[in-house]
């Protein structure tokens, strides 16, 4: 078996494999079959299955109930799927994609068995949003066809899709992919494997910030304020009673590592962890950051939840102060800009562009600010410097300006200056 035997163009992938039918899985099995694909969606537990097939025919009825589509269009969609418990059922597809949660030995154990099963042509991928691409490929004897295909959730209405390209990633199965990204409507960027690609790397540093702002004396109704201000869609607390609290308290649980006590990192996660521990997970629990009454998404500020920063930051030892807007902007925005440049410079991304293609359409960064990147270049990457060499002063080595700011503010330069 050679290259030469994989999928040449989008036309040759007719059947998709799906490994997991939660969340994710259920949104991925819908973007293939929106785009007339058939698709497996592979589970081993009988009643997952059965919820994700009552889940996937209410959307269509939803679509159809609100005219979206016709309910002719919904019969076709409807049939391109297909529900199973047994790999053997997968065995000729073309593409599979792993989408069962972060942890990278069942993930290993889920490529060892698709690599044991599929046709030696099918491509590999996982929609793993943080963990190692070539350590999950690694596990199976035809690296070259395994890549990071990173979905962002409700994965059948975000248009963001992460290709990770993998140390051994053969170009063709890069170009395959991001045609196929294309083809289901999808606005692919292809990202370097590193802990969280390009917007999760990014997010890191920008969540830091904020989550810092509430030790130091802000409240999270502040912050979020001071962001939307801005223009992003919504400020990081809100975003995370979206997506849910508990994911990366889960994660953490998961990975068996402490934090250091008293540590910058575990400082910054207390709030979470308490909040996780009363069970408070966001929207999906009726109350998070914020609290929300039954059907609705509006976030109402909960003062049982502020009471909790206050006591939480006095009890860590910080001395609170009045924050304002304009800090909270600068520290969460600039440090997106600066661990963009990072990227940049390591190669994780091919452009500027990119990186601002991912915040536009995963991140909900303000489109007429361009992108994290374009905001930078428009404001002068002279002006970003001082601003960041500024922060930098008060607040230490997290607010570090990139080599890479430095070296393009200094010769006059725009990070859209930059190609790899």
């Amino acid at each position: 078996m050679t290259l030469a035997n994989i999928p040449s163009s989008v036309d040759d992938i007719q059947q998709v494999a799906v490994i997991g039918a939660g969340t994710m899985g259920r949104g991925i099995a819908i973007s293939f079959a929106n785009a007339g694909i058939k698709v497996t969606l592979l589970d081993l537990n009988e009643d997952v299955r059965n919820q994700a097939l009552s889940y996937i025919q209410g959307i269509y009825a939803g679509m159809v109930k609100r005219e979206r589509i016709t309910q002719e269009q919904a019969d076709e969609r409807l049939a391109c799927f297909q529900l199973s418990g047994e790999y053997a059922d997968i065995a000729d597809v073309q593409l599979a994609i792993e989408a069962v949660y972060e942890n990278i030995d069942l993930k290993k154990t889920i490529f060892k068995q698709l690599d044991e099963t599929l046709n030696p042509a099918a491509i590999l991928a996982t929609n793993t949003s943080y963990l190692d691409v070539d350590a999950i490929a690694a596990a199976t004897s035809r690296p070259e066809q395994v890549l990071g295909l990173h979905f962002f959730s409700p994965a059948h209405i975000m248009k963001l899709l992460e290709i990770v390209r993998g140390e051994k990633t053969a170009p063709q199965v890069l170009a395959l992919t991001e045609a196929l990204g294309q083809h289901i409507g999808k606005v692919a960027v292809v990202a370097g494997n590193c802990h969280g690609f390009i917007g999760n790397r990014m997010l890191e540093p920008y969540v830091f910030q904020a989550r810092r702002l509430l030790l130091e004396g802000a409240l999270p109704a502040q912050v979020d304020a001071a962001l939307q201000g801005f223009g992003m869609a919504m400020g990081p607390f809100r975003m995370y009673d979206v997506v849910g609290i508990d994911l990366e308290w889960r994660s953490r649980q998961l990975s068996g590592t402490k934090l250091p006590e008293g540590s910058p990192e575990e400082l910054n996660v207390r709030i979470d962890n308490q909040l996780c521990e009363q069970e408070r997970f966001g929207q999906k629990s009726g109350q998070g950051y914020y609290r929300y009454e039954k059907g609705s998404r509006e976030a109402i500020v909960d003062e049982s939840v502020e009471a909790m920063v206050v006591a939480t930051s006095e009890q860590a030892g910080f001395e609170r102060r009045a924050i304002g807007d304009e800090e909270i902007i600068d520290r969460c925005i600039l440090a997106l800009v600066n661990e963009g440049a990072r990227i940049l410079e390591e190669g994780i991304a091919r452009n500027s562009a990119d990186i601002d293609k991912v915040y536009l359409n995963g991140y909900g960064f303000p489109k007429e600010r361009g992108g994290p990147m374009a905001y930078a270049d428009e404001c002068g990457l002279a002006n970003i410097l001082a601003r960041t060499e500024a922060l930098a002063e008060k607040f230490g080595d997290a607010c570090a300006p990139a080599p890479l700011l430095k070296t393009l503010a200094e010769r006059g330069g725009k990070f859209s200056d930059i190609s790899n």
